[in-house]
């Protein structure tokens, strides 16, 4: 790869997420959309022809119902019934709102009463929550096993000459969807997108990043970069879907649906990762893989590119035609980059937040920088607000991508959009290549009574390149850098290390002896435990160091 400049993928520009389907249908009649399997049941397949006919029998169903202009909350594993009635309250004048499936009863509650929803779409894994919901919600309640009954009613509703629905016109400055974030911190806010938001962003994305060959879909769809990436991307292209239904059977997926392209969140980058050289050690083969991975990489060097072949036996673990992994989510430490990459994996690093649809950009597939979270996209811009000296500020984005704002929030609204710019709270700086780096959070911000502002997320990288750190979060005690440290116990007992605690404090002061005074860390806490986390597996920062 020359990695430099180039002009952008020429993709087809969408403006509104039933477009989506109505192309592909017509672009892509036979083509597979979604796969999938439960247990030994035999693979169902779905081709964008059929994904049309059975949205829009089921939004006619829906209309029947007297489902318009109504919110319509989703609660349900990933599935194709999920996607099926997700594209089928979209494509009409409703709104979707996705829940997630790992909140408690009370919660799932709170969130359909705040967003005013009419029904409820849940699967039956959930029907003991609903019998809750039930009892005390005056709304409309469909479970999902309704829904193929309710597609063949819809089919004959418009054969009989019924098409409200599907001669129904998208506004794309709709609301299509609102999605509860899932902070670290502070209470959940209802982001309202629309359908020009969605597709804009997936168009742009779109022109960043090219794909070929079919996808495992891994992240959860109640999340907009599951949503955005792992769906509207892929069938913007028209390839196929297949969805993973249970992260138990990720390995064997990975291999029965062989895919070209993964969308994956840094803690499943780093699983895999480890799983392969955990692999590899169990065979006795590590040495032998590293002298292998420098040959290679030496012939890289003089334009001979043999990885797909010498690391075939790692790439089986995959399927073997893996060839790209998109990350994002949260920081993505640069070794695993490298590391996929050493095996003709292409792991590109990308930035997004909710409110911004989610993507604001992504490496390109032959134009990437290694630290960077990749170009901006096309249908935004960035500016940094009140930059250090070194550049870095806030990170504040503009353009087509930005929601509406937070439903029913006018002050939250406010305080983050000005003048069309919204405020991420990030901190970052825009290099002359437009791209974009992330340093930081504002809020996580160590602010050090001589003046100086650290970082933690800096420092959380370094530390995470120390063997027997496994998770680390860094924070500031009474003017003083604390990290707090969950150990790797697997890595200590194979390399027989009996004080980890005196391995690790040395460890640290080995690290501090390359750091400028400011940013060293006076203190080391380890704890028992993994980190508390939500359910995009970031780390809640605000249950450290209390």
């Amino acid at each position: 790869m020359k990695n430099k400049s180039y002009p952008l993928y020429d993709v087809k520009r969408i403006t509104n997420l039933r477009q989506l389907i109505d192309f592909r249908a017509a672009e892509s009649t036979d083509t597979v959309v979604f796969a999938w399997a439960k247990g030994k049941q035999a693979q169902k397949e779905i081709t964008y022809s059929q994904l049309k006919a059975q949205t829009e029998a089921l939004g006619t169903a829906f209309f029947e119902l007297g489902i318009k202009n109504s919110r319509v909350a989703v609660l349900g594993e990933n599935s194709y019934n999920w996607l099926l009635a997700f594209f089928a309250v979209i494509g009409g004048n409703n709104v979707a709102v996705p829940l997630d499936k790992e909140l408690s009863a009370d919660m799932i509650e709170k969130l359909i009463c705040d967003s005013e929803c009419f029904v409820l779409v849940y699967s039956d894994t959930y029907s003991d929550i609903v019998e809750k919901l039930m009892k005390k919600l005056s709304i409309k309640f469909i479970n999902m096993n309704e829904l193929d009954s309710m597609v063949d009613h819809g089919l004959k509703l418009i054969s009989s000459g019924n098409k409200d629905y599907v001669n129904h016109k998208v506004n794309e400055d709709d609301t299509a969807v609102i999605v509860y974030t899932s902070g670290t911190t502070g209470v959940s806010k209802g982001v309202m997108l629309t359908h020009k938001n969605f597709a804009l962003d997936t168009y742009s994305a779109c022109g960043n990043c090219k794909f070929y060959g079919n996808t495992l879909l891994v992240l959860p769809l109640h999340h907009t970069f599951g949503l955005v990436a792992g769906v509207f991307v892929t069938m913007l292209y028209g390839y196929s879907i297949y969805i993973n239904t249970s992260l138990r059977n990720l390995s064997s997926d990975l291999i029965k649906v062989k895919p070209q392209s993964l969308f994956l969140v840094p803690l499943f980058v780093e699983t895999l990762y480890k799983n392969v050289w955990n692999t590899v050690e169990q065979k006795g083969k590590t040495k032998t893989l590293k002298l292998l991975i420098k040959i290679s990489n030496g012939l890289l060097a003089v334009g001979i590119d043999v990885r797909r072949k010498l690391f075939n036996s790692v790439l089986s673990a995959f399927g073997g035609n893996l060839d790209t992994i998109i990350c994002g989510g949260a920081p993505l430490n640069t070794k695993y980059i490298q590391g996929f990459r050493d095996f003709g994996i292409n792991l590109l690093n990308g930035y997004g937040i909710t409110e911004c649809s989610p993507v604001v950009s992504v490496n390109r597939n032959e134009f990437y920088k290694d630290g960077s979270v990749g170009q901006i996209l096309n249908e935004c811009s960035v500016k940094i607000d009140n930059p250090n000296k070194n550049g870095d500020g806030e990170v504040c984005v503009k353009g087509s991508i930005i929601m509406q704002g937070y439903y029913k929030m006018e002050s939250e609204t406010n305080s983050v959009l000005s003048d069309g710019w919204f405020h991420t709270g990030d901190i970052g700086h825009v290099d002359e290549d437009n791209f974009l780096y992330i340093t930081g959070r504002k809020k996580n911000l160590i602010i050090l009574s001589n003046g100086e502002n650290v970082a933690p997320e800096e420092l959380e990288t370094l530390l995470q390149n120390i063997p027997l750190v496994n998770e680390v979060v860094v924070f500031e005690r009474e003017h003083k850098i604390m990290a707090e440290i969950y150990p790797d116990i697997q890595y200590a007992e194979k390399n027989s290390i009996v004080d980890i605690g005196a391995a690790i404090n040395s460890a640290v002061v080995q690290l501090n002896s390359t750091l400028p005074k400011f940013k060293q860390i006076n203190s080391v806490k380890l704890r028992d435990t993994e980190f508390e986390k939500t359910t995009t597996k970031k780390i809640k920062r605000n249950k450290i160091g209390g």
